[in-house]
């Protein structure tokens, strides 16, 4: 148990750091919508993509607010009992204060118990987490329909930008130059936050491991600690690429397939990795069919795993995925006949078509083209992209539809898919 003086000496700390942390650039979050929310806000993502930095934000728009940070090793076996002398510490710093902010609430168990309750006392709840699935159960059971839940990744390329005093708009001929060697640096080195600030691989791969161990080995008692860092690796090395429980059982040469299924959940969980389904109108075969990996982060993956020749496409495709998600966009990888990087659902119904290709050349024009063209044609889809290095041309293709080559830094500084 947690006396209320041992809470008190804890919360004046982590306060005053808190305080003076930088407010850093602002991410792409409606603050004040939130703000002006009556529900819980949850913040969930990576280790190190900026949630306690987005936190800090969240409070320069509030005059008042209650912080504490639960991964702090002083409140190492913290209870949901607890809860009640921090309350009771907090009453007696800052009385009548209804704001509270909360780091890496997914150290307590049970902790949408206490959340549920001092939310319907009338406190403004913030929250933030590192385990996707952990929140989501919790926010499910406890918490429906009384959260807002945004999803936080490293930066975007227009975060990035921001962060290098560029405003990507008028666009001449010398900053496109500028923008260009900006994206090369992006497309090799990610957007987590601290590593675009010192350049250290170190950070990256630190931050790495501790997802490893600390979010995923010890949390679900990981026995084979060999084997799954061997399979986290793998995927990391082969980004972009097919491969289906078996196939990876078989290469790994892990003993059963549920064993690959539930290393890839929790790798997923931890928003380590993402797997993308071969879209099908049978959801049977869309669950039990090949997928595709993608990681967090190039840079990071640059920085763990092996590289190869033609990494420069896998990494373009790995950034298109990654700002799909980022922009909360629902898609699929297609494979036929033909083939097609990404299928985007609204509503559930699939609105566009995207293929990556660094470069559209006389050698695999007909390709790239046809397998878009063919997606399009079989689901029906107006619309569709391939998204290049730097190359932009319109390609008209039967009737009145075309298809657009879009540089990938362009695309990535637009408002739209």
């Amino acid at each position: 148990m947690f006396t209320v003086d041992r809470l008190e000496g804890v919360i004046l700390d982590q306060e005053e750091a808190f305080r003076k942390r930088e407010a850093g650039i602002p991410r792409e979050v409606d603050i004040d919508r939130y703000l002006g929310s009556t529900h819980i806000i949850v913040v969930s993502g990576i280790r190190r993509c900026g949630k306690s930095t987005l936190l800090r934000q969240f409070a320069e728009r509030v005059e008042e607010f209650l912080y504490v940070n639960l991964d702090d090793e002083r409140l190492f076996g913290f209870e949901l009992g607890d809860f009640e002398n921090l309350m009771l510490a907090f009453h007696k710093l800052h009385p009548g204060v209804r704001v509270l902010l909360m780091d890496e609430i997914q150290n307590v168990e049970h902790w949408e118990r206490f959340v549920r309750r001092i939310h319907d006392e009338g406190y403004k709840v913030i929250l933030t987490g590192s385990n996707a699935q952990l929140l989501s159960a919790e926010l499910g059971t406890r918490l429906t329909g009384r959260y807002l839940q945004i999803e936080l990744f490293p930066f975007s390329f227009r975060e990035y930008l921001d962060l290098k005093g560029i405003t990507p708009q008028r666009v001449t001929t010398a900053k496109k130059a500028e923008i260009l060697n900006h994206f090369d640096y992006y497309l090799e080195n990610g957007g987590f936050p601290e590593f675009l600030k010192t350049g250290d691989d170190e950070q990256l791969r630190r931050t790495y491991e501790d997802i490893l161990f600390r979010d995923i080995v010890v949390r679900y008692g990981i026995r084979d600690v060999k084997m799954f860092r061997q399979m986290a690796r793998y995927l990391f090395s082969n980004i972009s690429k097919d491969a289906s429980y078996h196939s990876l059982k078989n290469a790994l040469g892990i003993k059963s397939a549920m064993s690959v299924r539930s290393y890839v959940q929790y790798m997923e969980e931890a928003y380590l990795i993402f797997e993308l389904c071969n879209y099908s109108q049978s959801l049977k075969k869309q669950y039990a069919g090949t997928k595709k990996f993608y990681v967090a982060d190039n840079g990071m993956r640059n920085a763990v795993s092996l590289r190869f020749s033609g990494d420069w496409g896998r990494m373009l495709e790995n950034l298109v995925f990654l700002e799909l998600k980022r922009r909360g966009i629902s898609c699929y990888f297609w494979r036929e006949k033909e083939e097609c990087d990404f299928l985007l659902e609204n509503k559930g119904q699939l609105v566009a078509a995207i293929q990556c290709s660094c470069k559209v050349s006389e050698e695999n024009r007909k390709r790239e083209i046809s397998g878009l063209v063919a997606a399009m044609d079989r689901w029906s889809i107006d619309s569709g992209t391939i998204i290049t290095y730097n190359q932009e041309e319109e390609i008209r293709i039967q009737g009145s539809r075309a298809v657009q080559l879009v540089p990938a830094w362009k695309w990535l500084i637009a408002d739209i898919p």
